[in-house]
């Protein structure tokens, strides 16, 4: 998927009352983020699951460029989050 492709894809399914988690740390984070997304660093993620949702839960994941948001739904979806869109790059919203 091209940039933009991910982007509409992305804001659709946010749209539609999917999570948006933004996996990098609190200081990238406060640098700037969309509005609807919710912080837990990738390393706080397996410790921090309930603050996702349950399990079931639907969510986009991104991060700066991309590996910590992959991480991230390998831990999700290990974790029964079965409906997962990985963003990549906050730089895609």
């Amino acid at each position: 998927m091209t940039p933009k492709e991910l982007s509409e894809k992305a804001r659709e399914l946010v749209g539609q009352g999917w999570v948006l988690l933004d996996v990098r740390t609190p200081e990238e984070y406060r640098q700037g983020h969309p509005e609807p997304a919710r912080n837990i660093p990738v390393q706080e993620l397996p410790q921090r699951l309930a603050e996702v949702g349950p399990p079931g839960t639907r969510v986009v994941v991104y991060c700066q460029a991309g590996g910590r948001s992959a991480r991230a739904v390998e831990i999700l979806r290990a974790a029964g989050y079965p409906d997962l869109f990985d963003l990549r790059s906050v730089n895609n919203w």
